[in-house]
């Protein structure tokens, strides 16, 4: 632990925090929307804004999700703390005094937008990861013709391609329409084999991100064939759901649309693309072609607070193997 004496405070008003999103660089998935959409499915959502000598020097949304007894409760904090590289360590451990304070917590884990991690006592690299560390992140502070020429020469051909056909884009603003996309993204989950939330867990995503969630929608003969679903901050899109029907994939319809939604990002002042993780599929595949380069953050780092922990790191990864197993053999 380090000397310095920091202050801790809890913020209760929305445009407060986001402004501090805004202010530190924060990623989406610390908007304050983005907590109320979790808060409404199952998990309990504290903003806490870290100063020292009434400077604020970090800040974070925590997520806290109750484990199965005896382990008491799961702290998460997606893409965050939001701090400068200086303050890193003193804010994870003014959080970590918090949390210890606050309830009774397994372990607190953090997957920050970070390059490296500090040297701070204590924590440990994870097992269990939420999201996805490798990605691409694509830099928008470059000219079009340099995204352009990064890409792979047959990712800028199908673009074009697409481009030739009768697609329209817009973005989705009714309930209606994101239900049109949520159809489209049923379709691509049972053809992909991956699982869905509810369409209320969606729908709260539009209602409570609001316009910090755009969503761009290509349509032919005015019906929609392909969608792309953005969480953006002041800083940085990412991207959260997509899919398409089977004339959106005759006609490469997500090429276009990612590219539209790259060019808008761009325009919009944004700064950096995030395409949300690199798995080894097909999707994965599509996403590498916009892009010369991949970016690997830190992953998820934990700090222990039970002495339970071990069947956290350790017990979690088993059971998941045997849930997929068990799965295996109903199939």
């Amino acid at each position: 632990m380090t000397d310095v004496k920091t202050d801790v405070k809890k913020c209760q008003s929305q445009l407060e925090w986001d402004e501090i999103v805004l202010q530190l660089g924060g990623h989406p998935l610390q908007l304050w929307g983005w907590g109320d959409v979790k808060e409404a499915h199952g998990w309990s959502v504290v903003r806490l804004t870290v100063y020292e000598d009434n400077k604020l020097i970090g800040a974070a949304q925590l997520l806290r999700k109750p484990l199965p007894q005896p382990l008491g409760a799961f702290v998460y904090i997606p893409r965050g703390p939001m701090c400068t590289k200086e303050s890193r360590e003193v804010v994870l451990d003014a959080l970590v005094h918090h949390v210890k304070q606050h309830g009774n917590a397994a372990l607190i884990s953090i997957e920050p937008q970070w390059d490296d991690m500090p040297p701070v006592q204590g924590w440990k690299k994870a097992k269990n990861n939420v999201l996805v560390a490798e990605t691409i992140i694509i830099d928008l502070s470059v000219a079009e013709d340099t995204l352009l020429a990064d890409m792979t020469k047959k990712t800028r051909q199908y673009i074009r391609k697409s481009e030739k056909e009768a697609i329209e884009i817009r973005q989705a603003k009714s309930r209606e329409e994101v239900e049109a996309c949520l159809t489209l993204y049923k379709e691509t989950g049972k053809r992909a084999g991956f699982a869905l939330h509810d369409d209320n867990y969606y729908v709260d995503v539009k209602e409570m991100l609001g316009d910090h969630s755009p969503i761009f929608v290509a349509t032919h003969a005015n019906k929609p064939i392909a969608f792309l679903w953005l969480a953006i901050s002041e800083s940085v899109a990412f991207e959260l759901y997509g899919g398409m029907n089977e004339l959106g994939q005759q006609l490469r319809a997500n090429y276009m649309l990612k590219w539209h939604a790259i060019q808008t990002m761009k325009k919009w002042g944004i700064q950096q693309y995030d395409v949300n993780g690199l798995l080894n599929d097909g999707v994965s595949s599509f996403k590498k072609g916009f892009a010369s380069h991949e970016t690997t953050r830190i992953g998820a780092f934990d700090y222990p607070l039970s002495r339970l922990y071990p069947l956290w790191s350790v017990g979690l990864p088993f059971a998941k193997k045997m849930t997929r197993f068990v799965k295996s053999l109903r199939k």
